[in-house]
């Protein structure tokens, strides 16, 4: 007999030893940034460029994902606690990092990287490395499931799971998968753009088919998430959308202009 719904209890700590804390997140995390370094290699390998570039990206991009992902949870979603607790900023580890401001500090990074590094399109170089950062955003999606965080309302769907260490009761639907799911298929066709056709060639095809994928994706599925923060809720009742939706709309637009230019030229 199969189960109408899922029991989730799992402990985000994969070790824990005195000192020693190492959670499923922090390791996937950093399984997708290696494997993603090592894609990147490949390609730099196959257009003959540079590899102290793929090295130098590496680094813009950890500590740009790192720190806007953390300034954006704390401007985007917790700015009325923050501006009272300034000092809670800085401390990552207790959790709160926005997608939104990561991809915005990976832009940022990346702007800085084309302009001293390798002197090209920051669109050229974007065209290149979302192809791995799609593979990454998979993993991370796959560590929120591991923390019981980031999951939707009450569903009545047989894939339904109850976070029970979270105290829930009633299955909710488990939209980290959804997203880890959406965003898998997002790389994958991203990955056939650039090793099977000419897409690389074509200014902004790559980059601007992941904008729409990922943030596409993040759109639709916030119906039926859960909202990060409980002021999103007057948010939704007066505009019909969360935060995470208005701030994916931005993304999705500048990605179909993207296609739609690289298709023209």
């Amino acid at each position: 007999m199969l189960l109408e719904f899922i029991r989730w209890n799992a402990d985000p700590e994969l070790i824990s030893l005195g000192p020693l804390h190492i959670r499923y997140y922090g390791l996937f995390f950093a399984i997708g940034f290696y494997v993603g370094y090592m894609m990147l290699e490949k390609m730099y390998k196959h257009e003959n460029l540079p590899l102290e570039w793929a090295e130098k990206v590496f680094v813009y991009i950890v500590i740009a994902t790192v720190v806007g992902a953390r300034l954006g949870h704390v401007f985007f979603y917790g700015w009325p606690y923050y501006s009272q607790h300034p000092g809670e900023i800085l401390m990552v580890w207790k959790g709160g990092l926005a997608s939104h401001g990561g991809a915005i500090g990976i832009l940022v990074a990346l702007y800085i990287y084309s302009k001293k590094v390798t002197k090209k399109s920051m669109i050229w170089t974007l065209d290149r490395v979302v192809v791995p950062v799609a593979f990454v955003a998979v993993l991370i999606r796959l560590g929120n499931l591991m923390n019981s965080e980031i999951y939707g309302h009450e569903t009545s769907l047989p894939w339904g799971f109850i976070f029970e260490r979270n105290g829930e009761t009633v299955p909710k639907h488990p939209t980290q998968i959804y997203e880890a799911l959406s965003y898998l298929v997002v790389f994958f066709v991203l990955r056939y753009m650039y090793w099977k056709t000419n897409a690389k060639d074509k200014l902004g095809l790559i980059f601007g088919t992941f904008l729409i994928g990922i943030f596409g994706a993040r759109f639709f599925i916030e119906y039926v998430k859960e909202v990060q923060e409980p002021w999103e809720l007057n948010m939704i009742d007066k505009i019909g959308l969360d935060m995470g939706q208005l701030l994916s709309i931005p993304f999705v637009a500048y990605g179909i202009w993207l296609v739609w230019r690289a298709i023209k030229k």
